[in-house]
């Protein structure tokens, strides 16, 4: 058996790489659906839409926000979970195919590069969410996930919080 440090890199697709990799899947036909966030402190709400994304297509892309983008766009307190241990939790989910990460503080290069068949995202961004236009200019389509009530990173670092 591989070891779980060597394992898990078999999901990863480095980001110089992703034209390529995205030419492969879509000469075999697979139909691409694409997931972006931080991921941090992994929780049910997340393998929910995570599930939910998987049942779009044929391979789902997950992209994670790199350690500096979540600094930039969430706290500098953030992430909790490094980047590289976040990769590792998502590659050892089932639903996931592939990862790979952009440090961006929004998603729109990237996907600007998959030009997924399929993005889904959180039902509370809407249907004019900024990935919106990136993926419908490429014939692409959002599927929105209604989120499950009091499941959130946040939410969940609030309680953390409040614990004695």
């Amino acid at each position: 058996m591989i070891p779980w440090h060597e394992a898990y890199l078999k999901k990863i697709v480095k980001p110089e790489v992703i034209e390529e990799k995205v030419k492969e899947w879509k000469a075999e036909g697979k139909k691409i659906v694409t997931l972006n966030g931080s991921f941090d402190l992994l929780h049910a709400g997340h393998l929910y839409i995570i599930h939910q994304a998987k049942l779009q297509g044929d391979l789902l892309f997950v992209a994670l926000n790199s350690d500096a983008s979540i600094r930039a766009y969430k706290s500098p307190d953030r992430p909790i979970i490094k980047l590289n241990h976040r990769l590792e939790m998502m590659a050892a989910l089932e639903f996931v195919d592939f990862l790979t990460w952009f440090d961006e503080t929004d998603p729109r290069k990237i996907l600007e590069r998959i030009a997924p068949d399929v993005h889904v995202n959180g039902a509370e961004y809407g249907d004019n969410c900024i990935e919106a236009e990136v993926v419908r200019r490429h014939g692409g389509r959002l599927h929105l996930v209604e989120r499950i009530p009091l499941l959130s990173s946040s939410e969940v670092i609030t309680k953390i919080k409040s614990l004695p």
